[in-house]
């Protein structure tokens, strides 16, 4: 009963336009087709761990609803809004007071909301394997690696000691953090062994990332002071609103784990995907002879190894397209080469 979830629900996901908009982002979306959200899944793939009353969802307020309306096991004081975004700094900073609030002995896991896991036992034994650990050694911050199956250059790494992984699931510290790689640098660190893609799933004591937070990120910890009057009260929500403007827009990877001396990782290996763009879809989709995923009413001509993703309603002719993309959703449309898709949150701004 001490143990929570906290899932960070607020991006829009960009680089999935035209399905994923401000109005309807893409952690409330279908987009595999499995018949249940991404936010849902997550909810799910936890709730063996976690007790619903337990959850946690960190969003932007304009979706409190939209949490609600696919997650009706969460109470209205489950769902935390933040006025702006501000990166998972003061996310998870936010989460954690309001935690402490309630339990002071909370172990906890931080999870995004829009992550793909095809082996849902293994992904739970890993996460108890490390709730246990963080429950034993009070100081500790642990992120979930995993082990890479090819030189991804859309994943940031986490590098361990030469030598010091002895098993898969054995858990050790980490050595370092590394940004999102060039494809030459991803091929050394995968041929290396001791380089594993960093999921941004997280599992701590409050005890240790409140220490961590005290030491590494000062100021954010004065703001949040301020409030612990008004945490878990009718008043905390006019509070985070006054404040949460004066908090610095950090990532906890860079604000914390890349400074933390009490860093751990574990390798795992349970069918895990951010689907973080439409490649990343496309390697997970279904295809037909041609090796295209389409979803919809389409007829593909003389096109291979493409993603057609076309709206219900309407229908679409795709001919002599080869590793592309074609997507039509809410009068907005796209066609694009796969290899170019980093680029279509650039595209986005720019229309």
């Amino acid at each position: 009963m001490n143990r929570y979830c906290v899932i960070m629900a607020g991006g829009i996901g960009s680089r999935f336009w035209p399905l994923s908009k401000n109005n309807y982002p893409k952690q409330f979306l279908d987009i595999l087709g499995t018949g249940k959200s991404f936010i849902r899944a997550t909810f799910e793939r936890f709730n063996p761990i976690v007790p619903a009353e337990n959850f946690i969802v960190v969003t932007n307020a304009a979706y409190k609803q939209l949490v609600l309306e696919h997650l009706p096991e969460l109470g209205e004081d489950q769902v935390l809004c933040e006025p702006m975004r501000r990166n998972t700094a003061p996310c998870i900073a936010y989460a954690i007071y309001h935690i402490l609030s309630k339990d002071p002995d909370a172990s906890v896991a931080v999870t995004p909301a829009d992550h793909l896991v095809t082996n849902e036992v293994e992904f739970q034994r890993v996460i108890r394997q490390g709730l246990d650990f963080v429950e034993q050694k009070r100081d500790a911050l642990m992120t979930i690696g995993i082990q890479p199956s090819r030189p991804e250059t859309g994943y940031g790494y986490i590098e361990v000691e030469s030598g010091e992984r002895k098993e898969k699931s054995e858990i050790v510290p980490v050595k370092s953090f590394k940004e999102k790689p060039d494809l030459e640098t991803a091929k050394q660190f995968v041929a290396a062994g001791r380089f594993f893609w960093n999921s941004g799933i997280f599992l701590w004591s409050t005890d240790a990332i409140m220490q961590a937070l005290r030491e590494y990120l000062p100021d954010l910890v004065k703001l949040f002071d301020e409030g612990k009057p008004f945490f878990g009260t009718p008043e905390e929500q006019a509070f985070i609103n006054r404040q949460f403007e004066k908090c610095e827009n950090i990532s906890i990877d860079y604000g914390v784990m890349e400074r933390s001396k009490s860093r751990y990782t574990v390798a795992a290996d349970f069918g895990w995907s951010d689907i973080g763009t439409w490649g990343s879809l496309f390697a997970h989709a279904a295809k037909d002879e041609c090796n295209n995923a389409v979803s919809g009413k389409a007829l593909t001509v003389d096109t291979r190894d493409s993603v057609v993703n076309i709206e219900q309603g309407f229908e679409a002719i795709v001919e002599g397209l080869d590793h592309c993309l074609v997507a039509l959703r809410d009068h907005s449309l796209i066609v694009c080469r796969l290899d170019n898709e980093q680029d279509i949150k650039k595209w986005v701004e720019k229309l």
